[in-house]
């Protein structure tokens, strides 16, 4: 039950940066930081697990990086601005920061 939990999280708070990013740079972009860093965080203090930390940064990342590539329309959902960019670089350093911080 957690594991699930865990991926339902992890693709609830991917989805979540990835519509934020590009409203209202940068705080949208700050604020997505913040949400990724403290749900992450979240998971492992509420059971205990750095495991699940992982698996659901594994889904996080998944998540991005599908919508920097174009769907079905030829659309993207992350450009290649520097918002864009600045949410898949530091969105990799946040989730490494949320892994690594002691429960």
């Amino acid at each position: 039950m957690h594991f699930i939990f865990a991926v339902i999280f992890g693709a609830a708070l991917g989805a979540g940066s990835v519509f934020l990013h590009s409203s209202l740079p940068p705080f949208g972009l700050l604020l997505s930081f913040a949400a990724t860093c403290a749900g992450v965080w979240s998971i492992g203090r509420m059971w205990g697990g750095r495991n699940l930390r992982i698996i659901a940064s594994c889904v996080w990342m998944s998540v991005v990086l599908r919508a920097g590539f174009p769907g079905a329309s030829d659309e993207y959902l992350i450009r290649g601005t520097a918002t864009g960019v600045s949410l898949i670089n530091g969105g990799f350093l946040i989730l490494l920061l949320a892994i690594l911080l002691p429960a």
